[in-house]
């Protein structure tokens, strides 16, 4: 029984405009900006979908590329030292950013001019001054500009959303506390060209409070339908300066709203890799522990019950479908959703107080809010 409302539940969050892949629509023409992002990869999957063709690939650091040319077999016309010139050349509808954060803003004031769609890794910018700057040039030249977050596409956090925003035994959500990480990016074994800007203060923007933080920001926004909070408060160390001397490895931002708390723990110091979610309501919660594993306990009877979730559907069960679909006009970005720029914009905001709560040891109130 619990099992069926669930998977109920979780069609209700896909169904929305809804498209099966159709062989007669012409691919979206996509240029990918950057390779030293290790979520890169997602471009080489084996199942990448049919939605979208690789026109051209920007990276300017050229033994990177050989690296994955060599390993992927690509075609050398398909390379570009030069942003501008792969743009142009290649003549994409759509770019997606996978170099250091703080390029982001390089790639949108190349794209959005020249009427290109953009999708970004998260987080959307390294700080509120590039985010703002990203946002003008979207609006002024009408592109899409989304983020992307591989929790996006679990099964488990729309289902968790859909059993408090659709119907539900557990009263208003009371308490959102959000846990992502690892045991640390050069721990892991990410490449040399990925570390080198994950711990620069400048290329990230931070360390774990930046490359972690900013999921459970996304999320408990988009929880909440948008909402900004009244208060950052964030205390951020660094566990092991031997390794990550200039940024934070640790960090625990702690958000309030109106009859709403919520916590962020990101860290590098985990003892194994973690995205997971727990939302508290009055007389129940739900724990979206995996991709597609969900704990639930209603109406107080513990210890509760677990479910083992269906995958989300096409085309939301992936990022490049998705932009395809973002770009072909049968998928409409909503505010509240969790790529549109305005939750990003939301999740730099917070971002922001939150490197300057800790900084300076003080509660940040945002919107006059004291």
């Amino acid at each position: 029984m619990m099992t069926s409302f669930l998977l109920s539940l979780l069609v209700l969050s896909v169904t929305y405009n809804q498209t099966e892949p159709n062989p007669a629509q012409e691919p979206v023409r996509i240029a990918v900006a950057g390779l030293s992002h290790g979520h890169v990869n997602w471009v080489f999957a084996e199942n990448i979908t049919s939605d979208i063709e690789i026109v051209g690939f920007y990276e300017p650091n050229r033994e990177l590329w050989e690296r994955y040319k060599n390993r992927h077999n690509l075609d050398e016309s398909l390379y570009f030292s030069n942003l501008d010139a792969m743009l142009d050349e290649t003549g994409p509808e759509a770019v997606t950013a996978f170099g250091s954060t703080f390029d982001h803003l390089k790639v949108t004031q190349a794209a959005a001019p020249r009427g290109i769609h953009i999708m970004v890794e998260k987080p959307l910018a390294v700080n509120m001054e590039h985010a703002e700057e990203m946002k003008r040039l979207a609006e002024r030249y009408s592109v899409h500009l989304i983020t992307n977050y591989e929790t996006t596409w679990y099964a488990s956090n729309h289902a968790a959303y859909n059993m408090f925003r659709n119907g539900n035994d557990y009263g208003e959500i009371r308490k959102v506390v959000v846990h992502d990480g690892h045991m640390g990016p050069k721990e892991i074994g990410v490449s040399t060209e990925f570390l080198e800007w994950l711990i620069d203060p400048v290329l990230n923007g931070g360390g774990a409070i930046m490359d972690f933080g900013c999921y459970g920001a996304n999320l408990i926004t988009w929880l909440l339908d948008g909402q900004e909070p009244e208060s950052v408060t964030a205390v951020t160390q660094t566990h092991k300066p031997h390794i990550y001397a200039e940024v934070d490895d640790e960090a625990t931002i702690i958000l309030t709203y109106p009859g709403v708390q919520g916590v962020i723990q990101a860290s590098w110091n985990w003892p194994y890799h973690r995205k997971d979610m727990h939302v508290y309501g009055e007389t129940g919660f739900v724990y979206a522990q995996t991709r597609n594993t969900l704990h639930i306990l209603e109406n107080h009877r513990y210890p509760g019950s677990q479910s083992v979730l269906e995958p989300l559907e096409y085309p939301f069960n992936d990022p490049f479908t998705y932009f395809a679909g973002v770009v072909r006009g049968t998928i409409s970005v909503s505010d509240k959703d969790l790529s549109s720029l305005a939750n990003n914009i939301t999740v730099m905001k917070i971002l922001d107080a939150a490197r300057e709560s800790a900084k300076t040891g003080r509660t940040v109130y945002l919107n006059g809010t004291e």
